[in-house]
């Protein structure tokens, strides 16, 4: 079951940061007196009498800003289109929406705005709302600004709550009036199609690719980077097994996100590596490997997700008979981590060996869930044992008594030892090297867990 996601929306300055930081428990968010600090989105999970769920943490934008106000690029009436994007995104992306406002200040022109737009996107289902709005009074410290509250029921979003963020103070009461507006968590339906995450930088050519594995345009296709916003599912039938193929938004560098709707693809995608069995990472050909590409291969392994490279746009470079030997090099010195993904070079202009992709996955994936008998497990570690012992700088040894599998999805390996502190991390790269050489987990990562033995 996926957590229910809360939204913090609000104009610049109201404490939304503040908030977020409460109720994650951390210190994320930059708090700052100057408005606008908070430029992209923060997320973050936080829990609430056993209620897990997500917090977004949206920058704030006022439509009433200048140039002389606060140091702006463009006009004001740019910003109201900005806080209009910002309402509508919450609106469609959480299941419960936090609006604050500041006790201190008042009701403002800006709050009106956000209200109103809050109000007329909201649908209803089943004769309520959805997703519900919240009214959040923050700064509310003293009993003056406690009692001023009242004008807030101007916004017609219902009974304001007053906090105060920066103290905790009243925050208790608003958690579980908030979790009580969380939707019924149903059970998914169990979902066994093989899940096949189309991940990389913007404009690589993923939603093209997409299109010829569908066999029709079912996806937007621009050189405008960014044109696709959604991770969308597709399901498909591939030689009588089921898929669900998953294009996703380019994920650009940190640095280089941009605040509103991408910020919020960005999350999408990276769920999408989160749910996926198997992660098709593109690279562009005529650009080569960037630190970018690498930033997204380790974020696929930090998942332990199953992956191949495919290399678009193959059509687009000059080649002589080394050309291809010379890109695998460069993709494995670069992607040195991944040294057992499968390469594929394609070109999705024009379906240059694009029927190779979906068997390509399918093959990683029975790789995903392949299992090694314990016996011969033991006759491997044993093996690698006697061809090469790990001593410690104390000049102790590793000793391996006995492994066996107790997972897939991604392979794992409990390895029982005399002390586990032994084991060094350059030892266990070369246990599991010398698992693939019997074994290979095409294009899928391996744990080793050791236990020390009783």
């Amino acid at each position: 079951m996926s957590k229910p996601i809360v939204a913090i929306v609000g104009r610049p300055n109201v404490g939304k940061s503040t908030l977020f930081n409460r109720l994650t428990g951390t210190r994320d968010a930059i708090v700052d007196e100057i408005p606008g600090t908070t430029r992209d989105r923060q997320f973050g999970s936080a829990e609430w009498n056993g209620f897990e769920f997500e917090v977004i943490d949206t920058g704030g934008i006022d439509p009433e800003a200048s140039s002389q106000s606060v140091p702006l690029s463009v006009g004001s009436s740019d910003f109201i289109e900005e806080i209009r994007t910002q309402a509508l995104i919450a609106i469609r992306e959480a299941d419960v929406v936090l609006f604050l406002v500041d006790a201190i200040s008042g009701l403002t022109e800006a709050d009106r705005e956000i209200a109103t737009i809050l109000r007329r996107n909201q649908k209803v289902i089943d004769g309520k709302e959805y997703p519900p709005v919240l009214l959040v009074v923050n700064k509310a410290d003293s009993p003056r600004y406690r009692d001023s509250h009242y004008e807030f029921f101007e916004l017609g979003l219902g009974q304001p709550y007053t906090i105060s963020a920066i103290h905790g103070t009243e925050t208790g009461d608003l958690l579980d009036e908030l979790v009580a507006q969380f939707p019924e968590q149903v059970e998914e339906e169990e979902d066994d199609s093989v899940k096949i995450a189309i991940v990389g930088k913007p404009n690589v050519g993923k939603s093209s690719l997409l299109n010829r594995l569908v066999g029709e345009d079912r996806m937007i296709v621009s050189d405008i980077a960014g044109t696709t916003r959604d991770a969308i599912d597709m399901h498909i039938e591939f030689e009588g097994i089921p898929m669900t193929l998953i294009d996703t938004a380019g994920i650009r560098r940190r640095g280089k996100i941009e605040p509103g709707i991408e910020k919020y693809s960005v999350m999408r995608s990276m769920r999408a590596i989160e749910k996926a069995d198997v992660s098709l990472l593109m690279i562009d050909a005529t650009q080569g490997i960037s630190m970018q590409d690498a930033h997204i291969a380790g974020y696929i392994l930090d998942e332990w997700k199953s992956v191949v490279v495919i290399v678009n746009k193959w059509d687009a470079i000059e080649k002589d008979s080394f050309t291809m030997q010379s890109y695998n090099e460069m993709i494995q010195k670069q992607l040195k981590f991944m040294n057992y993904v499968p390469i594929l070079y394609i070109s999705a202009l024009t379906n240059q060996r694009v029927n190779q992709v979906l068997p390509m996955a399918l093959k990683v994936q029975e790789e995903r869930v392949a299992r090694i008998p314990t016996s011969k497990l033991n006759e491997i570690i044993h093996e690698a044992q006697d061809a090469h012992h790990s001593t410690s700088k104390t000049g102790r040894s590793l000793h391996m008594y006995y492994a066996n599998q107790v997972r897939s999805d991604p392979p794992t390996f409990l390895v029982h030892v005399n002390d586990p502190t032994l084991a060094h991390f350059s030892y266990t790269r070369y246990l599991e090297n010398q698992i693939r050489k019997r074994y290979e987990f095409l294009g899928t990562p391996i744990r080793i867990v050791y236990k020390a033995r009783r």
